[in-house]
């Protein structure tokens, strides 16, 4: 199982470029991140990693509530060297670094971990340590993210003892930050990368303390480094950055754990991804945002649950996908259930959500579905007290409204769309006299869909992503829609490859935010992608 084999650790260049597609001169790029660090530092890295960043075909907002997303890596990346400092002081901190950024808006950063005492048995017995970093997740920085890398590899492998390696370290990349890209998910998977790779925990003969890494643990330990910047993530971002191979979707399935399969995608199939220019730092914005809908998600689910009087503890954040599980009577020990079943489960619970609608209104239009919070801790049948605890202790969240029904209703109905799809490309890889442009067709279908669904249901695009997706529609792309958290960021369209040219002309022609960019400032907002492969670690002599 491809989530399962371990981080791709290249030593020879020639293998490198071949694996990350070849629409970028990527060796140009490489070379350059060497030379700048032996410039700064007077020493060529010891390692550089590599985390792309990733597009979403479909499935939006539903991988936090466990349900199966189809997206695939850019060519685009994060990239981050690292060596380790030869001459550090006496009185430099253990693990302390340097860390500096080849684009000129972000200055060098100097930051050490502080060891911390957790605890003792007594004063005979060793103390525990575990390590501590200052994150500001207020007013996020660049560091900030590197910082949240580092912090995983100093818990889970440096909480016994022993120190980190005092380093240098370089980043550069080309996911433009705010864009939907998940650029901050590939600053902590390559963050996260360099400081294993730095510190020996990815060699093959590693049996040091903490595990031997796969692309599924670092997976796991990427998610929980994200969140320690405020951000919920779901794990699709990190997932897709770590295990993605080329000229592929991959299909991630977070239930009843990790797995990852590629799907083909049809001949003739192009995605153009067009950046809105509005920034979505969904990190800053999260309490009315993204961590909103997933406690709204999360309700949903709990309600749903009572309703269909299936066991939920007062405890459990259950979620729409394990209620749908066990409503179907699904066994986790024996893994998903079969992607028939699910569907038809999922049409009985676009049905079910009817009784998320607020309690005793004779409201007969979806204006307004919301309900209030002490509406919603009463549909929970919990306690204000356990449902503080449950739902709001660890998360900070801002409406006056919840909206339950709409939330849940995108979900099941984006679950749907994302099988769907993933049937339609297998389906045309196994019969290949099948028409490409009907397969297209059926494809670009599923993606506007999914566009309504995001704007009306989850209340996740704006105006200028709304505009550009129907730019995008009538200069020809067959099917558009936004890609990455939303309000704000990208879009992605499905265009037929003899169309490439004509519509990325159309559409920078056409949205008003692109009128006077020319060459590489226009390349940088609107572009193809090839399917890439994942994060990978290129190790120097």
């Amino acid at each position: 199982m491809a989530a399962e084999q371990p981080i791709p650790v290249y030593t020879n260049l020639s293998d490198l470029y071949g694996s990350l597609g070849t629409s970028l001169n990527h060796a140009e790029k490489w070379n350059s991140v060497a030379e700048e660090f032996q410039r700064r530092f007077g020493r060529t890295p010891a390692y550089i990693a590599r985390a792309p960043g990733r597009v979403n075909l479909i499935g939006e907002h539903i991988d936090y509530c466990l349900f199966g997303v189809l997206p695939a890596a850019i060519e685009r990346d994060i990239l981050i060297a690292i060596g380790r400092r030869p001459n550090a002081l006496a009185e430099d901190a253990p693990g302390s670094v340097v860390a500096e950024n080849m684009q000129k808006k972000y200055t060098r950063q100097v930051f050490a971990p502080a060891p911390r005492r957790r605890a003792s048995v007594s004063e005979d017995e060793i103390r525990l340590e575990e390590w501590q970093l200052d994150i500001n997740t207020k007013e996020l920085r660049w560091e900030s993210y590197v910082k949240a890398g580092y912090y995983g590899v100093l818990i889970n492998y440096f909480s016994g003892g022993g120190n980190p390696a005092p380093v240098d370290i370089l980043v550069t990349g080309t996911v433009p930050a705010g864009s939907g890209l998940s650029s901050s998910a590939a600053m902590v998977v390559g963050s996260t990368l360099a400081f294993l790779a730095i510190n020996g925990k990815l060699d093959g003969n590693f049996t040091g303390n903490g595990p031997k890494i796969s692309k599924s643990q670092l997976v796991e330990m990427a998610v929980a480094n994200e969140k320690r910047v405020g951000v919920n993530s779901g794990g699709m971002d990190q997932a897709a950055s770590v295990i993605s191979v080329p000229s592929s979707a991959l299909y991630i399935s977070f239930f009843p754990e990790l797995s990852a399969s590629a799907v083909p995608l049809p001949p003739g199939a192009v995605f153009i991804i067009a950046n809105s220019l509005v920034v979505s730092d969904k990190a800053v914005t999260a309490k009315r945002n993204y961590n909103l809908r997933v406690v709204e998600t999360l309700v949903a689910a709990r309600v749903l649950a009572r309703h269909l009087e299936l066991k939920v503890g007062n405890t459990e954040r259950i979620t729409l996908r394990e209620v749908v599980g066990r409503l179907a009577g699904e066994v986790e020990e024996v893994g998903e259930m079969p992607v028939e079943w699910l569907l038809e489960t999922l049409k009985r619970m676009e049905r079910e959500i009817e009784h998320l609608k607020p309690p005793n209104s004779d409201i007969s239009s979806e204006a307004q579905l919301g309900v209030t919070m002490e509406e919603m801790i009463a549909m929970s049948g919990l306690t204000a007290e356990e449902f503080q605890d449950v739902y709001l202790s660890w998360v900070e969240v801002e409406a006056t409204h919840f909206q339950l029904y709409k939330r849940a209703k995108h979900v099941f109905s984006e679950a749907s769309r994302v099988l769907q799809y993933r049937r339609v490309c297998l389906a045309a890889e196994s019969s290949p006299s099948s028409s490409p442009m009907d397969v297209l067709k059926e494809l670009g279908q599923l993606m506007d869909e999914s566009q309504t669904s995001c704007n009306e249901l989850f209340e996740c695009s704006c105006p200028e992503l709304n505009q550009l997706t129907q730019i995008s529609k009538d200069a020809g792309a067959i099917g558009s829609r936004l890609t990455g958290a939303g309000w704000g960021g990208c879009t992605v369209s499905l265009v037929a490859e003899d169309n490439v040219d004509s519509f990325i002309e159309k559409v920078s022609a056409t949205y008003g935010p692109y009128k006077g960019l020319q060459g590489e400032a226009l390349d940088e907002v609107i572009f193809a992608t090839k399917p890439s492969s994942g994060a990978c670690v290129y190790k120097f002599d």
